[in-house]
């Protein structure tokens, strides 16, 4: 996610840099040829850039709301993974009677809980952006847990399935009452319905056809652009088009990377800060003496 602060203006540009090169070679290209051969060019009348211009303009905007809309979706996602994460542990720790709730017991039931849904929200976040989360998993999962999971396919799933076994366990041995294991199904629900949200948003692919048609827009009104300008602004031509197709190419950009909110960028959701936030709100229902801290951000992006 980038932050508001010291934000450079050189990873902006350096994005649409091929872009504006061609914008360059194009426009420098149609200037050379305007001298030679101006006064054979057809005269193109403004009126027709302009409407290009603006159709390009409703193409961005449209664009950019609906790339917006899938990076909240995720964001909301994440924020209901949060809530869900902290309620699960506080519905065990009101639950699962005392004798079982011994925060530094390695078997208690709130820690193995606690641990593992820690080892999920990571679990989710790196699948989600096509890492491998093995060696993450490592440092919150027991052995017999690390080999359950292996050989699966979707690893948070997974997990989420442990959390059943132990809960029925509880259940089967009157740990938990019906009522109990309802409250406790149910959060586990909102879990696996937050993790197919998100990865839904993950696999859907925004039409790449949009994406050709914007630029293959952008590109015409250049064109049409430098035939309006023939006898105009002469050299001046050609800042003018770069100037005006960077702003374009910029929209495209941002929009582009927004559509894709667990894409492994600084854009991103930051799903491994949102982690690292319910690791040190479980840990501390663990009362647990390593907590560590929030995780820092980057020069001007937080994962």
């Amino acid at each position: 996610m980038l932050l508001d602060a010291k934000f450079p203006l050189r990873y902006v540009f350096v994005h649409i840099r091929p872009d504006v090169v061609r914008v360059l070679l194009i426009s420098s290209f149609f200037h050379l040829l305007k001298m030679a051969l101006g006064e054979y060019l057809p005269l193109i009348p403004l009126q027709l850039p302009t409407i290009l211009g603006s159709a390009i303009s409703l193409l961005l905007a449209f664009k950019t709301s609906q790339s917006y809309d899938r990076w909240w979706e995720a964001r909301k996602i994440w924020g209901s993974i949060v809530n869900d994460s902290r309620t699960l542990v506080l519905q065990i720790r009101a639950f699962v009677p005392d004798a079982l709730l011994v925060p530094a017991g390695p078997d208690s039931p709130l820690r193995t809980v606690a641990r593992r849904q820690i080892a999920w929200c990571y679990c989710l976040g790196e699948t989600l952006r096509g890492l491998d989360p093995t060696a993450t998993l490592g440092r919150y999962l027991t052995g017999p847990e690390l080999a359950r999971l292996h050989g699966q396919s979707n690893k948070p799933l997974a997990l989420l399935a442990l959390h059943t076994d132990q809960l029925k366990s509880l259940y089967q041995h009157q740990a938990l009452n019906l009522m109990q294991q309802v409250q406790l199904d149910a959060t586990l629900v909102r879990l696996c319905d937050a993790m197919g949200q998100a990865e839904r948003s993950k696999h859907t692919v925004f039409p790449v056809s949009y994406r050709l048609l914007v630029y293959l827009f952008i590109y015409l009104f250049l064109l049409t652009l430098s035939l309006g300008l023939v006898k105009t602004i002469g050299l001046w031509e050609i800042p003018v088009l770069l100037v005006t197709a960077s702003s374009f190419f910029l929209l495209e950009r941002t929009a582009r990377y927004l559509q894709d909110p667990f894409s492994n960028k600084p854009t991103d959701t930051p799903v491994t800060a949102i982690a690292r936030t319910v690791e040190i709100n479980l840990l501390e229902l663990l009362q647990a003496p390593d907590v560590p801290a929030p995780l820092a951000p980057e020069a001007f992006y937080l994962m």
